[in-house]
């Protein structure tokens, strides 16, 4: 897609008010500061900037479960801590505590992402970004790493009732657990997950792991190792993505864009720059088909804001100044001011033999699909009631 490409971005005033935690890793505040860089570029002059309507207990529970939903939206600190045994069923508490405020947490980014699939679905939107969703581990009925409501289930749910085909694809450090098992049945939905694999949450994503019954091919797993660097990166990323693009041929990508892969990451062990973060980014833009941009994992939270920021422009066809202009969160990108994220000198696990043998052993998998599965025609479900055109275009009125 090209400049002219319709972009539409979602963003909540609150989300950067809610943490889980002095001592947690997960910062929500890094979506305000990453929002307050793009405005600082003057970014949200040029792409439509939406305030997402908040998602509702009955849409959350088109994927999750109707106890697991309630509970959300009853649990407290002080619930959890005289039910610990009820709490346990639902909330690894290490991972997943029951902070304030955690369900309405929930109903920003899901309802984002959910308002964000339905602008594609209409017509509305070439691209969309919603960095505050991607919370790819949460399961059916409960949390698992960071992740409470998986929103990316439930816009891929809203694109399937007027998209045959979708591309999930996970650029995380961590793999796409949660939404490749919610679609490891159906050949309607590839995901593609490239990952660290051994001894690394969560444990799973092995490259013979491919879906099952009628879903068998269409999970696509590159487990790698510490310390892959750009050049690596690309070199498979580019080999497997063309050959998932142009074997399955989707009409729209879901695209994660975990920056807890990118170099000096508190959490994760790759060796990426924020360029070569982004080239990925760029590259799925080349296809020319609807893609829906999501945050998701990075916990050094300044690398994790100039992240997304250089790639909301480069979703925008927008070229940067490397220094960064001043914005209220200025002091956290010193002493160097830029909008950069370098690599590091550490090894390189990974060698070109693994990564060739990968290529072509998920090269062998695609070939055991047809290249476009046949999808019965079938009358697209209404849209939710009470749903109007007027909620998913709510602007936001203050750069926060």
């Amino acid at each position: 897609m090209g400049q002219g490409s319709r972009v539409s971005y979602f963003y909540d005033q609150e989300v950067g008010n809610y943490t889980y935690g002095y001592d947690h890793c997960m910062k929500p505040f890094r979506i305000r500061m990453a929002h307050d860089i793009i405005a600082s570029y003057g970014l949200d002059k040029k792409m439509t900037v939406l305030q997402p309507p908040r998602a509702t207990a009955h849409e959350m529970t088109q994927f999750h479960t109707d106890e697991y939903i309630e509970y959300l939206r009853r649990v407290t600190p002080e619930v959890a801590e005289i039910m610990p045994s009820y709490n346990e069923c639902f909330l690894p508490l290490l991972d997943c505590p029951p902070f304030d405020g955690v369900y309405e947490f929930c109903t920003i980014s899901a309802g984002g992402s959910m308002a964000g699939a339905r602008r594609i679905n209409h017509g509305e939107a070439d691209i969309v970004i919603n960095w505050a969703g991607g919370l790819h581990h949460a399961k059916k009925g409960e949390a698992s790493g960071f992740c409470y409501v998986n929103d990316i289930v439930l816009a891929i749910l809203e694109l399937l009732r007027y998209h045959q085909r979708i591309v999930y694809l996970d650029i995380d450090v961590h793999h796409g657990d949660g939404v490749e098992e919610a679609f490891y049945t159906t050949d309607r939905v590839m995901s593609v997950s490239f990952h660290q694999f051994g001894n690394f949450f969560p444990g799973t994503g092995d490259v013979k792991d491919v879906g099952v019954e009628r879903g068998k091919y269409y999970a696509v797993n590159v487990p790698l190792r510490e310390g892959i660097d750009d050049e690596t990166y690309e070199f498979i990323f580019r080999r497997v993505m063309r050959d998932v693009m142009e074997t399955f041929r989707p009409s729209a990508v879901v695209m994660q864009c975990g920056t807890d892969s990118l170099s000096g990451d508190r959490l994760g062990c790759f060796n990426l720059s924020m360029q070569g973060h982004a080239a990925c980014v760029e590259f799925m833009k080349s296809f020319n088909v609807p893609l829906f941009c999501l945050g998701g994992g990075g916990y050094t939270i300044r690398n994790v804001a100039r992240t997304w920021a250089y790639e909301t422009a480069v979703l925008l066809g927008e070229k940067l100044d490397p220094s960064l202009p001043y914005n209220d969160y200025y002091d956290f990108f010193g002493p160097e001011y830029t909008l950069d994220v370098p690599a590091s000198n550490m090894t390189n696990m990974n060698t070109r033999q693994q990564l060739e043998q990968l290529c072509s052993e998920i090269h062998e998998h695609l070939h055991c699909i047809p290249h476009a599965p046949s999808v019965q025609m079938q009358q697209v479900p209404r849209d939710w009631p009470g749903e109007s055109e007027e909620s998913d275009n709510l602007p936001v009125t203050d750069s926060d």
